[in-house]
């Protein structure tokens, strides 16, 4: 299948990072922003991302009736805004024409993964996920990195990591929709919690403990919803976490770390996904009977029901048993 023009909406870091890597594979590209298209076009800057040039074959344009001509559209945007993102483009899709959700959540209130919420609101669309172990300021730069990207037709999933992949961003292709939205989830929640861990000073090897736990936590939720195994060790489950709880680069890890600290949120931490997915994956898991104490520590704080030494004691108290 042709897919020659990509277009990527939303004009924020990952949106900028995503449009200069594809415009490195060779692709035309479209940068669809919902704000200030003008002065980006103008600038070929964004205070998103200070110091990173737009690529000059980028091109970029309010979101309008050019998106029609597209071969297939990232979604750059953040998990709780798909839906409105999906429904604005659903009119200017042709029938099967692949939609990328590039964010990392679960929809509050309907506990829909990003891939069913394209489903409902661009219904003509072939619905993706992208998804890995990658930070926009890196990608952007040109930097390395290796993703994951799924959808349901493992032909289509191919042809996109190949319009997508450049020799600097390498996506693996896969049809386990479910566990790679999973893995990219599940491991936002899990990056607050170890940016806890990190603010109280509680030690590397406490870290250590909290991630492997946390990962273990990730496992069984993932198999519970149908995710491979292979899904949730690869790129898009155990690579991200690998990244994101352990480096400030991460709004996750460092708002973590401000809560560990006993900090009030700052403005950037708004863009955390994890503190949305908490409480849906919570709800999630608690309907299947599945034992997430860890994520289930970080809904506490984040609501105010426990402190955060109220909650490391709560975890640390916790009965003696088998690993697994």
């Amino acid at each position: 299948m042709a897919l020659d023009r990509i277009a990527v909406v939303g004009a924020g870091a990952w949106g900028i990072a995503l449009a200069n890597a594809i415009a490195r594979a060779g692709r035309s590209v479209l940068l669809a922003a919902r704000n200030g298209a003008g002065v980006l076009a103008k600038t070929r800057e964004s205070p998103r991302l200070p110091g990173v040039r737009l690529d000059d074959r980028v091109a970029v344009a309010p979101m309008g009736a050019e998106l029609s001509g597209c071969d297939a559209i990232l979604l750059a945007v953040p998990s709780q805004a798909m839906r409105a993102a999906a429904r604005a483009i659903a009119p200017m899709l042709r029938e099967g024409t692949p939609v990328i959700a590039c964010a990392k959540g679960i929809e509050r209130g309907t506990r829909r993964f990003m891939s069913e919420v394209i489903a409902e609101s661009a219904p003509v669309a072939l619905p993706a996920i992208l998804s890995g172990p990658s930070f926009a300021a890196e990608v952007a730069r040109g930097m390395p990195a290796a993703v994951t990207l799924a959808t349901r037709e493992e032909a289509v999933a191919a042809a996109l990591s190949r319009a997508l992949g450049s020799p600097v961003l390498r996506p693996y292709h896969s049809t386990d929709v479910r566990g790679v939205e999973i893995g990219g989830a599940a491991k936002n929640v899990l990056a607050i919690a170890a940016g806890i861990v990190a603010g109280r000073g509680l030690g590397a090897s406490a870290a250590a403990a909290l991630v492997t736990r946390g990962f273990a936590e990730l496992a069984r939720f993932g198999r519970a919803f149908g995710a491979r195994a292979e899904t949730l060790t690869g790129l898009s489950g155990l690579g991200d976490v690998i990244l994101t709880c352990s480096s400030s680069q991460s709004r996750n890890f460092s708002y973590g770390v401000a809560l560990g600290r006993g900090e009030k949120a700052q403005a950037p931490h708004a863009l955390a996904e994890g503190i949305f997915t908490a409480p849906v994956l919570v709800e999630m898991a608690n309907d299947k009977g599945i034992d997430i104490p860890i994520a289930s520590a970080v809904a506490d704080i984040l609501a105010g029901r426990a402190s955060v030494d109220a909650a490391t004691e709560t975890l640390l108290t916790r009965p003696f048993r088998a690993e697994g």
